[in-house]
């Protein structure tokens, strides 16, 4: 979990295993299998390509079929394994509140429009878990399918407008605040989603400033890219703080490169209470309007190199939300 020395995370912690885990077993330890019997070994390198499709309205388009749809992969037509609509399958979130100076203002809003979008947005099966950022990275709920745990720990949270100790020069008394954002995405990614399977995703709450973050933003969409996480961004920020403009500030197109690049969206909400709740809506629309395209690539070499996707689909005006490539790694043992 230390995957960033020197980061406080002082949140991983409950991660550790329970005291209350079930004792070791004192049983005798079952029979040996019969030496000679043969085990088989079977790698398939299997892609899976989840995408949301748009019409020229910009309405989700819920009804396609395999035949409707053709993924590449680097401008090299592939043949698709199967083709799901996923509606109903299960999901993994991460909510990520960024508890920065710059959020005092905006924080009750993102409590109460977070509270009842996980309220809507969890069905039995789903899981969710919340980190806030600031000068740390802290896990405030682990994964848990109850939205009335995530809520009261995301009613917890607290604005930490403390001086970033992170590198550079040394800070001073009324210095630049810090918030380790690329390094908040890295770690879910990494420590918290990498070894989920099936639909992922990471909503963020914040105004896209980065300070102090020891990996660069490449880094942090790469982490996302090799974990098959759909990174959303919720674009939200006190006007105040910015001298009364909310397009004051400059993380915009960090952010917009972060959703994109996989496959996710930017939604810039400003400080409007509606518009915050109007994002959370259409979060959820397309989290549950997905398709999943799945093909065995016929470049087989498993090199780490990154392979760029393409998915288009037939129809006037369609428009594809997917990321944009994997990294072609071979599967851990």
């Amino acid at each position: 979990m230390l995957s960033l020395p020197g980061l406080s995370l002082a949140g991983w912690a409950q991660l550790a295993p329970s005291p209350d885990a079930p004792p070791v077993s004192t049983a005798p330890a079952p029979a040996p299998e019969d030496e000679s019997a043969t085990t088989l070994k079977l790698n398939v390198n299997l892609v899976d390509v989840f995408f949301t499709v748009k019409d020229k309205s910009g309405n989700l388009v819920p009804h396609l079929t395999k035949n409707d749809c053709t993924v590449s992969e680097d401008k090299t037509p592939q043949t698709l394994k199967s083709f799901v609509a996923e509606t109903n399958q299960p999901l993994t979130l991460g909510l990520m509140l960024d508890t920065s100076g710059s959020q005092q203002r905006v924080l009750p809003l993102e409590q109460q429009a977070g509270s009842e979008f996980l309220q809507r947005v969890l069905r039995q099966k789903d899981e969710a878990f919340l980190i806030s950022f600031d000068v740390n990275v802290d896990l405030l709920q682990d994964f848990t399918n109850s939205a009335r745990q995530l809520s009261r720990a995301l009613n917890k949270a607290e604005i930490n407008a403390g001086v970033s100790l992170g590198p550079g020069p040394v800070p001073t008394p009324g210095g630049p605040r810090g918030t380790v954002l690329y390094d908040a995405v890295m770690l879910a990614s990494n420590d918290k989603l990498n070894q989920e399977t099936g639909r992922k995703a990471l909503i963020l709450l914040t105004d896209g400033e980065d300070q102090g973050s020891r990996v660069k933003i490449s880094e942090a969409i790469a982490a996302a890219q090799k974990s098959n996480v759909i990174v959303y961004v919720i674009l939200i920020a006190d006007r105040g703080f910015y001298g009364g403009f909310s397009f004051g500030y400059s993380g915009f197109s960090a952010m917009k490169r972060l959703s994109a690049e996989t496959g996710g969206r930017l939604i810039d909400v400003g400080n409007n209470g509606p518009k915050l709740e109007a994002a959370f809506q259409q979060i959820e629309d397309e989290l549950r309007t997905q398709y999943v395209a799945s093909y065995t690539p016929s470049n087989t070499k498993l090199d780490g190199s990154f392979r760029r996707l393409g998915v288009e689909c037939s129809g006037d005006g369609m428009k594809v939300q997917v990321r944009k490539g994997y990294f072609a790694t071979a599967p851990q043992d």
